[in-house]
């Protein structure tokens, strides 16, 4: 009842991972890939034929779309956006909703069939190259968590600069942006309810021997990403707003640096070694240092708005902190980008494309005409402490489907054949 199999990554080709991904707004770890499974021969003997040849037919149109897009989806580049990838990723998403219903029938009030078959799929950031499981709850994580890794590549291609009409440079527009904050919250809506509603359902035996893609920490590193991600563009708009206040603009900046910290923190001990792994943890690095560079500028501005010595050289060290920070995400974006697989950073836009001009000139700015006036004892050395928000921003109430009608059916038919063979 759940035995469970690890390849270790040398004893096979079957991970395929791209050398370049091309442009990078949205990290996505890969996309973990089923492989085919014989439904006739586990459940031949317990389910009608026209039920298990559907399961079969759901599942094997993913094993073959999932195999061939897979490469495809993980190298983003700007052109395969609008041409390609978008409808791929659709497509692909839409076999993934259809196949759920009916697989939530093999654990039915607690099924005995959720244990006869074994699923396997090709992992991505696990050093076990692909992990199978006689467990028909490990496939609905799985398809869950390829349904969010599918989301967060639509949001990538959503986010990717696009050349502009008038021929200036390189930019996202409102309406992709606005788009791709329901993406990412649909993302974290898979995602949580993989981590509160699905994972549960699992031995301590199986959530032990789970890859690392699908460990819990992961699942909730990625749905707090994708919420710090949606506040990060949220912070964008306030930016291009007339009427978006400092304070709206600090907020949302804090509770960006919430978010990912708390990602840094779910992700820290686990064993993100290789590629992708490695690359996941980078990205998160990243994002935190940048999320407090915008955070402490915003706090700094603020702060100068006091009529007080104190509350301007407490302003002048949060600018000053802000400053360095840029200056460390600037380092930790270049790390990112240098691991395999390589990617590229695409032109700057948004957020980051404001703060890059704003932080270095506001901070020299602040620092000039403070120290004129006070005496550099007056200037902290260490910046003050962030205020602390509520985090505003919550997944997508996501509820697994109900089971496909077809299994009503076939505990109908089972029903009558029960009641014939009794007369």
């Amino acid at each position: 009842m759940g035995c469970f199999l690890s390849t270790p990554k040398d004893t096979g080709g079957n991970r395929r991972r791209p050398a370049n991904i091309g442009d990078v707004s949205v990290f996505v770890p890969g996309l973990r890939i089923p492989k085919p499974v014989d439904f006739s021969e586990s459940l031949g003997d317990h389910l009608s034929k026209s039920l298990v040849e559907r399961l079969s037919a759901l599942r094997t149109r993913i094993v073959v779309m999932a195999g061939q897009e897979a490469p495809t989806i993980t190298r983003t580049r700007r052109k395969t956006a609008t041409q390609h990838g978008g409808s791929t990723l659709g497509d692909l998403l839409q076999a993934l909703e259809d196949y759920l219903p009916v697989l939530l029938g093999l654990v039915k009030d607690g099924s005995p069939l959720q244990h006869k078959v074994q699923f396997v799929w090709v992992n991505q950031e696990d050093e076990a190259e692909e992990t199978a499981m006689y467990s028909a709850w490990y496939e609905v994580l799985s398809v869950l968590h390829l349904m969010a890794m599918l989301s967060l590549s639509q949001a990538n291609l959503l986010l990717l600069p696009r050349t502009s009409m008038d021929g200036y440079q390189p930019k996202v527009s409102e309406e992709s942006r606005r788009s791709s904050v329901d993406v990412f919250l649909k993302a974290a809506g898979y995602l949580d309810c993989a981590v509160r509603h699905v994972v549960p359902q699992l031995t301590n035996e199986l959530r032990r021997n789970l890859p690392v893609d699908l460990a819990e920490g992961v699942l909730r590193a990625l749905c707090l990403q994708a919420l710090g991600q949606g506040v990060d563009i949220q912070l964008g708009l306030a930016i291009d707003s007339t009427k978006a206040t400092l304070a709206v603009k600090r907020r949302l900046a804090c509770e960006m640096v919430k978010y990912w910290q708390q990602a840094q923190d779910n992700i820290m001990n686990l064993p993100l070694a290789n590629g992708w792994g490695e690359k996941h943890r980078l990205f998160v690095k990243w994002k935190y240092v940048e999320a407090k560079a915008a955070a402490y500028y915003y706090h700094g501005l603020i702060l100068d708005e006091g009529n007080t010595e104190k509350s301007h050289g407490m302003a002048v060290a949060a600018l000053q902190a802000a400053d360095e920070y840029l200056k460390e995400s600037k380092k930790a974006s270049e790390a990112f980008h240098a691991s395999v697989p390589l990617s590229r950073n695409p032109p700057l836009w948004g957020t980051m494309k404001h703060l890059t001009e704003k932080i270095p000139k506001d901070t020299a700015s602040k620092v000039r005409i403070n120290k004129d006036l006070y005496s550099h004892e007056k200037i902290m050395e260490t910046a003050p402490t962030l205020p602390d928000f509520a985090l505003a921003l919550k997944p997508d109430e996501y509820q697994l489907p109900l089971v496909d009608a077809s299994w009503n059916e076939e505990t109908t038919e089972k029903a009558e054949v029960g009641s014939y063979k009794t007369r």
